[in-house]
């Protein structure tokens, strides 16, 4: 990967002067969206949206008493601790997934073996940047709406401008080289740079992260995605 080309980002271009194609048609399925500006644009983007005395033989008991309770506790943090063991191991939690639900009517599609490994590949390069499952949803969520989680190419007269890739980023407006953003590892890696410095992003709807990285001309595209990108996340997370 080219550590030193997020030092080399192209200037912000104002995304009003930008106005995508029509949706294009992937596999009998439309794509809309791609990321217009570059990783600096997407990270300036403005924000949008707790007595009487007693006998020994009774404070021996008391005492006695106290001790059967505090050992309790104890058997008790071993057993809470085991729970946590057992969370770790298995899927990761829906509240850490999706902290907030959903919004807005979800879609689906089936996803084809490629597909699958794309989201594995997501998946592997959100834990290799060190960060959560939260990012992750919001990565495959966002490749969704730009893609359908296939690491395009140039699609001539229905390329959106010079988008590619899973996340139809630019080469134009400093995402990369074309070999660069068509490569998942390195796509997602930039991806989740440009998410990482958006403030809240953690708490912030699908949508909404994904479009002040993405600065998509369709902001609200990405809103319908967020349930299966869950899923799939909870699936590949602990496989990737």
């Amino acid at each position: 990967m080219n550590t030193m080309l997020f030092s080399r980002w192209l200037p912000a271009v104002e995304k009003t002067s930008i106005v995508r194609k029509g949706a294009l048609g992937v596999a009998g399925l439309a794509f809309v969206g791609g990321a217009v500006a570059g990783p600096a644009v997407a990270a300036q983007a403005s924000p949008e949206h707790v007595g009487s005395p007693v006998s020994q033989s009774v404070l021996a008991d008391k005492d006695h008493k106290n001790d059967k309770d505090h050992k309790g506790d104890k058997g008790d943090k071993k057993s809470d601790k085991g729970d946590r063991k057992k969370d770790r191991k298995g899927k990761p939690s829906r509240d850490r997934l999706v902290p907030h639900g959903v919004s807005g009517e979800q879609s689906r599609i089936p996803l084809s073996a490629e597909q699958a490994d794309n989201v594995r590949a997501i998946v592997k390069a959100t834990k290799k940047a060190g960060m959560d499952e939260r990012a992750a949803v919001i990565a495959v969520g966002t490749s969704l709406q730009e893609s359908k989680l296939e690491n395009l190419g140039h699609l001539g007269d229905r390329n959106d401008h010079d988008s590619q890739g899973l996340f139809q980023q630019r080469p134009s407006s400093g995402w990369g080289s074309v070999e660069q953003i068509t490569d998942p590892e390195y796509a997602t890696t930039a991806f989740l740079k440009g998410l990482a410095q958006v403030d809240g992003w953690r708490d912030l709807p699908l949508t909404v992260a994904a479009q002040k990285v993405q600065v998509s001309a369709f902001p609200q595209a990405y809103a319908q995605w967020e349930d299966q990108a869950a899923d799939l996340v909870a699936e590949a997370w602990n496989n990737s």
